[in-house]
């Protein structure tokens, strides 16, 4: 058969005068010569046969007209041909509709397909047809109504033959990779009806003149980079009934002649330039169904004419800068099924009627509303409401009091997002009732309690996010009923406990994070079962034994399990050994009573083999030579560093004096969270060298040295001696610091005491100080991305601390240090805690290296110290960040204060010349203007108009921008 059809297309000139018409006509030989140029796979063309004396008896895909008997349709959509197409269709000069869609289809588009006279309708779109729209195909469109080649590989410009294609009535060029400007005489398409050059590369302005097309219905320039204003006669085309002229970079206020398209049911200018406030008159559109102004620069109130529109459906007005509140007039909106408000300055108490329209989608998130979720919100006028609503997101708002169990009752819900409130009280039982929820996020809150066993029942679930909370407790085992979870994030929160080997059950876990807690006990073997994790913390918690061995566990980074003295592996780089050693505190004072024999009476009996004390005795004796030998030679180290006048000495790990005299001089080791004792005293001749110091504050000096496990800290001498509290009360401070963890600040991991002398031992950050980074000749220049980064994670930082009551007082540059992967953690927090009285001389002397982040009311003594200063030195650091800047900036005539030459730069209108120059234009700067204008919000002279961390935190979130190009700011 393929070889009779080899025939006929190698004899085409011969058979045209041999054929008779009345058993081969033009029909047959111009299918059977294109399907000879198809590749068939799936035999779709099989019932075309060369042998037939007409295509119009059961051809697969072909209609004929009856009167003609002649071909007028061939619609072969999806039929996974490929191949080109030939010139064999002009045979075919009765055919109105020529529809290849859907196909695999390649080379250009045949500009002789335009010779079809008949021809009304030519669909080429998805194929992968390339090169440029050819002129000539316009040049002769005869009857041509419409041309799709949407979803191809198109290129080039829009040809300007295409304006004189007047009979034109719907044109599809969308998806493509044309380029150019929109022909100026485009509009004299009178008869256009329907016009799509959608996600294209065209730019320029909109020409004028549309306003000529009359009988236009549907427009879609998105997907472009228009420029300039909408053409001001838009409106004149009344009949229109869709627009989407969204993600261009159109700009300036709405005509006002829109306010005419009385039948317009969808009008979409997201992600523009757009400015003013909300146009009134959009009232006036009565028919719109869908609304979507989002991602603008609109501004004022929602006004309420808008509760008019009661045939909307979808409003997303997100990503703008609308203010006060959702009028009550919207419960109007009887068909609407999508509210997307997000991102915007709203505020007022959360509207009730949101839970009353019977809505599917609602998102508040990243608003300022306040007051709490009420029991009265949750109670529908009508039933079905429970049964409505899908998504419900009112994360980062200031939302407040606890979640009303009645959620449970919203039965089709599947993503619900409060994070980022100020909600309290537990995690409501009534979450296991919800069996279709896929996404449940409750973190960033103030929520306690446990995590109810009922979570089981939420068998849907996959993303489970509840870290940054006061949980405490287990871990539910029930939680292995939730079999597609795919993230569970329980971090930062007070959960106890071991962890269950039952979320080795969880197979389709990518995400998994333990870490900031309590959890103690070995890892669960079995977790080497979860084959496609991704991320994996458990870092900070009192965990113990081997890490589970296995491909992902045996590549994980050591943050990941950092935190945990008693755990080992290859990680770590050092094998477990057969007893792990219980936390550390050297203390020679301490009464040895609590080491004597147990009584037998309900105590545990020790019962030795003659062997065993055998063996226990040579060990005694061997070590008892050592210990002798030992301190005869620290004792000659001792007598000759202090006749150096060094300040410390260390002996083997259990003394630590600055002489050889009574009891009361001996100090106290206290690690936190376990290591090696000796290898702390004999990493501690750091202290005696210059090339291990790290720097120096006005606290004190800073050393980096290593621990006998191989592990760096920095070891800070303090020298506040003669100011510092009691020992009794340096150490309670001291507790309450080692307590706090975060990735974003420097952990102390412990301490020594003497009445002299005292050293905080804290995390070794590799990467150095931002301060080195921005100002040092040998630092590296930090991208865009990095420096956001930077702020964001600081931000997060002092969040921390402020949540825990602890103010920093001491906010620079130099004390925000950075891990090997560039991610910030702030240290020096909360030092001043350590003075018998926040005396604000002694406290401004001690920071007097802080100069240009110290906040005015330090000078005050009538106002009140809060973490108002800390937001101050924050905002002066963001500058610094931004700028590459320092605070202060000493001239051969002049001093520059950096606030003041940001303010100035604003007010002028020239800010983009303050960033960096180092950066070299590689930053967005639809981030980089809001996070400057940021930093001197939080620089504000007058405390109470500084935002709080939290604030900042959120507001920094809604500045990044998602299609920021990584590649830029690199």
């Amino acid at each position: 058969m393929l070889g009779r059809i080899f025939t006929v297309v190698f004899m085409v000139p011969v058979l045209v005068g041999c054929l008779d018409p009345g058993a081969f006509n033009d029909d047959v030989l111009g299918l059977i010569v294109f399907k000879a140029g198809l590749i068939d796979p799936q035999a779709k063309l099989a019932s075309w046969s060369e042998d037939a004396e007409s295509a119009c008896n059961n051809w697969e895909g072909v209609k004929c007209d009856p009167l003609s008997n002649r071909v007028s349709e061939v619609v072969l959509d999806g039929f996974s041909l490929s191949g080109h197409i030939g010139r064999s269709l002009l045979r075919l000069q009765f055919l109105r509709v020529l529809s290849l869609s859907k196909n695999n289809l390649t080379g250009t588009v045949n500009p002789a397909l335009a010779q079809i006279q008949s021809l009304n309708v030519i669909d080429l779109s998805e194929n992968s047809l390339s090169g440029p729209v050819p002129d000539e195909f316009f040049r002769q469109c005869g009857s041509l109504k419409v041309v799709s080649f949407a979803n191809n590989n198109l290129s080039g410009i829009i040809p300007v033959s295409l304006t004189s294609c007047s009979t034109l009535e719907r044109v599809n060029l969308s998806s493509n990779r044309l380029s150019g400007q929109l022909p100026s005489g485009f509009w004299s398409l009178s008869s256009l009806q329907s016009l799509d050059f959608s996600d294209n590369f065209l730019e320029g302005e909109i020409p004028t003149g549309v306003e000529n097309l009359y009988g236009l219905r549907s427009i879609d320039l998105s997907k472009n980079s228009f420029v300039g204003q909408l053409p001001e006669n838009i409106g004149n085309c009344v009949l229109l009934e869709s627009i989407d002229l969204s993600e261009n970079a159109l700009s300036g206020a709405l005509p006002e002649s829109m306010q005419k398209l009385g039948l317009c049911t969808s009008l979409n200018l997201r992600g523009n330039m757009f400015t003013g406030e909300f146009p009134d008159w959009v009232g006036d559109m009565r028919s719109l169904e869908v609304l979507d102004f989002s991602a603008n620069n609109f501004s004022g109130r929602i006004p309420e004419s808008i509760s008019y529109l009661q045939f909307l459906k979808e409003v997303n007005l997100s990503n703008n800068q609308f203010m006060g509140g959702l009028p009550d007039s919207f419960e109007n909106w009887v068909s609407l099924l999508v509210l997307d408000v997000s991102k915007n300055l709203l505020n007022g108490n959360l509207p009730a009627w949101i839970f009353r329209l019977g809505l599917k989608t609602v998102i508040l998130s990243g608003n300022r509303f306040n007051g709490s979720i009420g029991y009265d919100c949750m109670e529908p006028k009508t039933p079905p409401s429970y049964q409505t609503l899908q998504v419900l997101d009112l994360s980062m708002n200031s939302l407040s009091g606890e979640i009303p169990s009645s959620i449970g009752n919203f039965s089709s819900l599947q993503v619900l997002n409060v994070s980022w409130n100020s909600l309290s009280g537990g995690v409501p039982s009534s979450v296991g009732k919800m069996n279709v929820i896929r996404v449940l996020d409750l973190s960033h809150n103030g929520l306690n309690g446990t995590i109810p066993v009922e979570i089981g029942g939420a068998v849907s679930l996959q993303e489970l996010w509840l870290e940054s909370n006061f949980l405490s407790g287990l871990v539910p085992a029930d939680i292995t009923h939730c079999s597609s979870l795919s993230s569970l994030v329980l971090s930062q929160n007070n959960l106890s406990g071991e962890i269950p080997a039952e979320i080795a059950g969880l197979t389709g876990l990518q995400i998994l994070d333990l870490s900031l807690n309590n959890f103690s006990g070995s890892l669960p073997k079995e977790l080497t079962n979860l084959t496609h994790l991704i991320t994996f913390n458990v870092s900070h918690n009192h965990l113990e034994g081997e890490l589970p061995v296995g491909d992902f566990f045996n590549t994980i980074p050591l943050s990941a399990v950092t935190g945990n003295p008693s755990l080992c592996g290859s990680v770590f780089n050092h094998s477990c050994p057969a007893v792990h050693q219980k936390p550390i505190v050297l203390n020679p004072n301490s009464d040895d009573s609590a080491h004597s024999s147990l009584s037998p009476l309900g105590h545990k009996r020790i019962v030795l083999s003659i062997s065993s004390l055998v063996a226990i005795g040579a060990a005694v004796f061997i070590a008892l030579g050592v210990i002798t030998v030992t301190i005869l030679n620290n004792f000659h180290v001792r007598s000759s560093v202090w006749r150096s006048a060094a300040p410390v000495v260390f002996s083997g790990g259990d003394e630590f004096s600055h002489s050889n005299g009574t009891e009361a001089n001996y100090g106290k080791l206290v690690m936190f969270s376990g290591g090696d004792a000796a290898g702390f005293a004999s990493g501690t001749q750091a202290l005696l060298s210059k090339d291990c110091e790290l720097g120096q504050g006005g606290f004190g000096s800073v050393y980096k040295t290593e621990l006998g496990d191989g592990r760096s800290v920095a070891i800070k001498k303090l020298n506040v001696s003669s100011l510092i509290k009691s020992q009794q009360d340096f150490e309670r401070e001291v507790k309450t610091l080692g307590e706090v963890r975060h990735q974003n600040l420097v952990a102390i991991e412990g301490y020594y005491w003497t009445p002299s002398l005292q050293l905080l031992i804290n995390e070794y950050a590799t990467g150095g100080s931002l301060h080195k980074q921005l100002h040092d000749e040998e630092g590296c220049s930090l991208s865009w991305q990095q420096r956001f980064n930077v702020v964001l994670g600081t931000a997060k930082g002092l969040a921390h601390l402020h949540q825990m009551n602890i103010i920093h007082y001491n906010m620079k540059s130099t004390n925000v240090l950075l891990d090997s992967a560039g991610d910030p953690k702030v240290g020096d927090y909360g030092l001043a805690r350590l003075l018998p009285a926040l005396d604000r001389y002694i406290l401004s002397s001690k920071i007097q290296s802080a100069l240009g982040y110290m906040a005015p009311e330090f000078a005050c003594q009538t106002v009140k110290i809060t973490e108002k200063c800390d937001v101050y030195g924050f905002g002066i650091l963001v500058l610094e960040v931004v700028t590459g800047k320092r605070p202060v900036q000493y001239m051969e005539d002049d001093v520059v204060v950096l606030c003041d030459m940001v303010r100035r730069g604003l007010e002028d209108g020239n800010i983009e010349e303050c960033i960096d120059k180092r950066l070299q234009g590689k930053f967005p700067v639809e981030e980089a203007i809001p996070v400057v204008k940021l930093g001197l919000i939080c620089a504000s002279h007058v405390p109470s108009n500084r935002p709080d961390m939290e604030e900042v935190i959120r507001i920094l979130e809604l500045i990044r921008s998602p299609s920021a190009s990584q590649k830029d700011l690199e």
